[in-house]
């Protein structure tokens, strides 16, 4: 089913707000945490909205969300928190470590504020997405509805590492964000400013890029260290990860998760989409637009805002009014612009298989419906003076998107494998993988790979992208790779590429080829890697595209 605009947008009669009260309470723990509250200047009790930031209760994440008033004066009250050790709260912030506790708590207690009716249901995008699943592992009584947008599910694998790969530039940005507010706090000015400009413009050309030395200089600022020499999943990941405490989520909260095509956390949250769908009595929903971390005020066209989403959403879960429409998936089509509604994710099962001369680094390679009659091999070196650098996709937060990716294309250490033009337009909708047989001359390697669409025009556009780093011992035979899922129909006339590499910098570190850890690792250390990758009936590499796809 597809439809033009993704939401109903209804009327509201306005009410007047009161003048925002700062309250505060008492962790199990007794630490105090300070929180805004907005509510309506009317008689009555109305469903509470609870927000908890890391970043400030005063911007009230005002940079993905309309503020808090626009609720209260639709019809419920506001509680803007500031996480322990953030703005005014007491305590040390240390990620994902007291949230589970603290936003149990937090929803008891803003169940019981003045004006409130006893139902809570919690809203905010990243960290602040987190740490909803992460009250909810708690089952508060209260707790009636969750809505995380660009949040994720597991913390190893959404927010540090992807594929094996250290998230180099997503992780580093945000670890010296917070560390500049942790610097903050004790009024240290210059590590404030230095940490400030460092999350600017990242310090990747440092000799040690993964640890560059104002890390290293404020480490005690930050959890950046901790992160990068943990980089197998495992007990110490899992006490902060929702994925691992997800048999203690209650099935009664309504769940609507917002995630972006952009977003570097989206694949969590489509295994999260797929447990909830699968056990939750009351109404799951997942949608995803044509978005990145920074949400939908990025966005061009028509998409809608984070606050029409929600808003229906609370209207439906809270207060049983408004209609509604469309599945318990709804996507985004990046090539149309319009919104499809499923029942379910469809998994990657359609297949391609990669073709080649033994040029697809040159002429290209292919991507065929039948198995190629002949075995192949096409040989990449990667040369980590000049990595392949990150275009598009989701793994820069501050540079992600569509753009035309043709010049990367033709680069002597890209492979990439096309399919003929499409006689008729053709529906992506699902899951994306990719089996590869592929090989190397180094104890550890990288591989990379995009799927785009190629238009008539010559342009290249990224759908998605998938990322894998090969440690010694590691299986390649063949190796898979994640690819995210991907919406896209595709026009007439045009085909699809997909691409492979030895790097994706700075997404990712490069990788020397030594199988030291990145964080060790200097720029002179790295070596030119010389990647093998096999097609052909003995060693079948292939694309899987979501089910009922035919190219």
């Amino acid at each position: 089913m597809t439809h033009l605009a993704p939401v109903i947008h209804h009327s509201h009669s306005l009410l007047p707000v009161r003048p925002p009260e700062t309250v505060s309470m008492r962790t199990r723990d007794g630490v105090r945490l300070d929180a805004d509250l907005y509510r309506p200047d009317a008689a009555g009790t109305w469903p509470v909205l609870l927000l908890r930031v890391p970043c400030g209760r005063r911007t009230a994440l005002t940079s993905h969300y309309a503020h808090p008033r626009w609720y209260a004066a639709r019809g419920y009250v506001v509680v803007v928190q500031d996480m322990r050790g953030c703005g005014t709260s007491d305590g040390r912030f240390r990620p994902f470590e007291a949230e589970r506790e603290d936003g149990a708590d937090a929803v008891a207690w803003a169940a019981s504020l003045p004006g409130s009716s006893g139902s809570v249901a919690m809203y905010g995008c990243g960290y602040a997405g987190m740490a909803q699943w992460l009250a909810m592992a708690e089952a508060p009584a209260a707790l009636r509805a969750v809505t995380p947008a660009f949040a994720g599910w597991d913390v190893f694998s959404d927010w540090a590492y992807e594929g094996g790969a250290f998230r180099l530039a997503d992780a580093m940005g945000w670890a010296l964000r917070t560390a500049a507010d942790a610097a903050r706090r004790v009024e240290d000015g210059t590590g404030h400013r230095l940490l400030t400009d460092a999350a600017r413009s990242l310090p990747i050309d440092d000799e040690i890029p993964s640890r560059p030395q104002a890390l290293r200089d404020y480490a005690r600022y930050t959890h950046y260290d901790d992160w990068l020499t943990n980089p197998v999943p495992g007990p110490s990941w899992a006490a902060l990860s929702p994925k691992a405490m997800q048999d203690a989520m209650p099935t009664d909260v309504s769940v609507l998760q917002i995630g972006g095509w952009y977003d570097p956390r989206l694949a969590g949250m489509l295994d999260a989409h797929e447990r909830f769908g699968a056990s939750q009595r009351a109404p799951v929903r997942l949608v995803v637009g044509p978005w990145g971390a920074e949400g939908p005020a990025a966005a061009p066209g028509q998409a809608p805002t984070l606050d029409t989403l929600q808003l229906a959403w609370f209207d439906r879960v809270l207060k049983g009014e408004g209609g509604d429409r469309g599945g318990p998936v709804r996507l985004h089509d990046v090539e149309t612009g319009r919104w499809h509604d499923l029942s379910t994710l469809p998994a990657a099962e359609a297949v391609l298989h990669l073709a080649s001369d033994g040029l697809a680094n040159r002429q290209g390679g292919r991507l065929e419906l039948e198995m190629p009659d002949l075995e192949a091999l096409d040989v990449v070196v990667h040369d980590p003076r000049m990595p392949v650098p990150t275009v598009g996709g989701h793994a820069v937060p501050d540079a992600a998107g569509r753009p035309d990716r043709a010049a990367v294309d033709r680069r002597p250490d890209v492979a990439t494998y096309t399919s003929l033009p499409l006689d008729e337009s053709l529906m992506l909708a699902g899951r994306v993988a990719l089996d590869v047989w592929v090989e190397a001359d180094a104890p550890s390697f990288d591989v990379s790979a995009v799927l785009s669409v190629l238009r008539p025009d010559g342009q290249v556009l990224p759908l998605t992208h998938g990322h894998a780093r090969v440690e010694p011992g590691d299986p390649t035979r063949p190796l898979t790779i994640g690819m995210r899922a991907a919406c896209a129909t595709l026009a007439p006339g045009s085909a699809l590429r997909l691409s492979l590499a030895g790097s994706c910098f700075p997404a990712y570190p490069v990788n020397p080829g030594t199988g030291a850890e990145p964080g060790e690792t200097r720029r002179v250390d790295a070596l030119p890697i010389t990647l093998l990758i096999h097609s052909g009936p003995d060693r079948p590499s292939r694309l899987r595209l979501p089910a009922g796809s035919t190219v």
